[in-house]
């Protein structure tokens, strides 16, 4: 059975595990995730629920979508995301809560990097960069992107500077070293996506299990 649960990243901390060791973990906040809509194969081509997470008031929410969440008559969310599940496993109106994890089990985790804004090439792509000598004149430039002859212009992808980050990431096989049902938080270990506060879409793992 697929499992998964939309959160929150509040930030990395550190745990000492049983032979004193420290692991960086990063928490993230799951409150109970709401589902809004189950899609059948036999109406939609395939199997999946769309959950939602983070109540936000009434009037934010345009009349659409009011009458989306109203099926559910759970609230209104801010954020909505959807992952394959098997028919009859769920309803709408469920609430999917940390409790569906257990410590050990691994997940994959998807969310939207740091946006760092425009970036050169040594920062964007790892570029050597040129030396470092008096009078290189040549410290962090790109160096030559193309032939002037033939074919006289710079190939498509060609790694040069420019906006950096703020794209979707996804981390494979994060170990859940705690779960904290009572406090609604997941301690993952190692790091992922995105900035304190993001929204992250936490799965189970697709290429390892416990």
């Amino acid at each position: 059975m697929n499992k998964g649960i939309i959160g929150k990243k509040l930030g990395m901390t550190q745990v000492f595990a049983e032979d004193g060791a420290a692991v960086g973990v990063t928490a993230v906040e799951v409150e109970p995730s709401v589902i809004v809509q189950v899609k059948t194969k036999e109406k939609d081509g395939y199997d999946a629920i769309q959950i939602g997470y983070g109540r936000i008031k009434q009037k934010n929410v345009t009349k659409p979508m009011q009458g989306h969440f109203n099926k559910a008559n759970k609230g209104y969310f801010r954020e909505l995301k959807e992952f394959p599940a098997q028919a009859g496993m769920y309803e709408v109106g469920q609430e999917i809560s940390a409790d569906i994890f257990q410590a050990g089990d691994f997940v994959d985790v998807a969310g939207t990097s740091k946006g760092k804004g425009f970036q050169g090439v040594i920062k964007r792509h790892g570029f050597h960069g040129g030396r470092a000598t008096h009078g290189s004149m040549f410290h962090r430039a790109p160096g030559s992107i193309g032939a002037s002859a033939d074919p006289s212009r710079v190939f498509k992808g060609t790694k040069l500077p420019g906006h950096m980050g703020c794209v979707r990431k996804s981390i494979q096989n994060l170990q859940i070293w705690q779960v904290r049902a009572d406090r609604n938080l997941l301690l993952l270990k190692g790091s992922i996506p995105g900035s304190k506060n993001r929204f992250v879409l936490i799965k189970q793992a697709k290429k390892k299990s416990a």
